[in-house]
């Protein structure tokens, strides 16, 4: 089995990095936005005027 030559190993090495930089920031930006919709959607929930809750204790 012919050596691989040097650059192929580096070339292969830097897209396997740049591959998982990608896969981790866009793992970043799906989380925090997800954070910053449920966070919209409680803030959303405490300013919004509600009828208070009633108990079901009898």
């Amino acid at each position: 089995m012919p050596e691989l030559p040097i650059d192929l190993t580096l070339n292969s090495a830097l897209a396997g990095v740049a591959a998982l930089l990608l896969v981790f920031v866009s793992g970043g930006v799906v989380y925090l936005s997800a954070m910053e919709w449920k966070d919209k959607r409680r803030r959303a929930a405490v300013s919004s005027p509600r009828a208070p809750r009633r108990s079901n204790k009898n």
